[in-house]
């Protein structure tokens, strides 16, 4: 596939354009400094070409959202987002120098971290979940890294959203992760769904491959999603990842929704129960509670146009009253 040149960087007051830094189906991302305060920031850019009224409205409805949820440490931090002068919406967040879209395909990540970035991303997708909010489109590529090393979630439902519309790339944007009933297209994505993309995902940074490509034979889309519905995972292949990680990941990416951990928190507990099977310290899991995620998504009205497309089905934990979590055992 031939990779497209970027589109112009638009002019944006208070901002200084530096150099292009990649570019994807619906929008560009570029590095700019900012002059007050002064700072190097990442910018998001729709394309031209996929911006109408409705894409708009739709694009600062996800933008209030993902602002409020990048309070989360394991979240992308939303600085601002606005339209500029030549109609193109755009959403300014901290610079992630790195991510693990590449990474994972050219090192062998260790277990201990693997382990702690899927906790950490657990965290951030319970949080939204908790906030009615899916992301549909978890996989290595949408995990960046902050200046410290830190992971954090990206890209909360922007592409799928704008995908969502169009049948034929609403399923295609990340085949290699999708669950086997989001490639049938029964749904576009539900909680069930979104843990298998996890699961796929912490498969993907062991394995330095997704979880259905087989090495020496065809993996194109097609084939990747006929395997996905077939459900034959590979083994990992490494001896420095215990059985019991091999089983919870197995159990994750099932054909069978109700195998899966039943939930962002469940899954990251499992992990740290592998931690402490390893040996080692448990990582936190920063969760927000009931209480604190009915603020989190904004007035009414912020919602109305993405209310067919974010929300998800209450789940058991919905009719609890609870507290700010921060949980270190399971």
């Amino acid at each position: 596939m031939v990779r497209r040149l970027p589109s112009n960087p638009p002019v944006l007051p208070g901002f200084t354009f530096v150099r292009a830094v990649g570019s994807g189906g619906f929008a560009d991302v570029f590095l700019y400094e900012q002059n007050l305060p002064r700072r190097q920031v990442a910018i998001k850019v729709l394309l031209p070409e996929v911006v109408n009224p409705r894409v708009r409205n739709m694009f600062q409805a996800e933008a209030q959202l993902m602002a409020q949820l990048s309070t989360h440490p394991a979240i992308l931090t939303v600085f601002e987002a606005s339209i500029s002068s030549d109609g193109r919406p755009y959403l300014v967040t901290e610079l992630c120098p790195t991510g693990l879209g590449d990474r994972f395909r050219s090192e062998r990540i260790p277990v201990a971290e693997v382990l702690r970035t899927g906790i950490r991303v657990a965290a951030a997708l319970e949080t939204a979940h908790r906030a009615n909010v899916l992301h549909r489109d978890i996989k290595p590529g949408n995990i960046l890294l902050t200046a410290y090393g830190h992971p954090v979630l990206s890209d909360f439902g922007i592409a799928a959203s704008l995908a969502a519309g169009d049948s034929s790339t609403a399923v295609g944007l990340s085949v290699p992760w999708s669950a086997p009933e989001v490639i049938r297209q029964e749904t576009t994505g539900t909680i069930a769904s979104e843990i298998f993309s996890l699961g796929a995902t912490v498969y993907s940074l062991l394995a330095g491959r997704s979880p259905f490509e087989v090495v020496g034979k065809e993996n194109s889309p097609g084939h990747l999603a006929g395997r996905i519905l077939k459900g034959k995972i590979s083994p990992l292949g490494r001896p420095d990842v215990p059985a019991s990680l091999e089983s919870l990941l197995a159990a994750t990416m099932s054909r069978r929704t109700d195998d899966r951990p039943h939930s962002a928190m469940e899954f990251a507990r499992q992990l740290q129960a592998i931690e402490s099977e390893l040996g080692l310290a448990q990582t936190p899991i920063d969760v927000v509670g009931d209480a604190w995620s009915g603020g989190l998504v904004g007035p009414p009205e912020d919602r109305t146009e993405l209310s067919s497309l974010l929300t998800v089905p209450t789940p058991w934990w919905r009719r609890k009253k609870t507290t700010v979590d921060r949980v270190s055992s399971p």
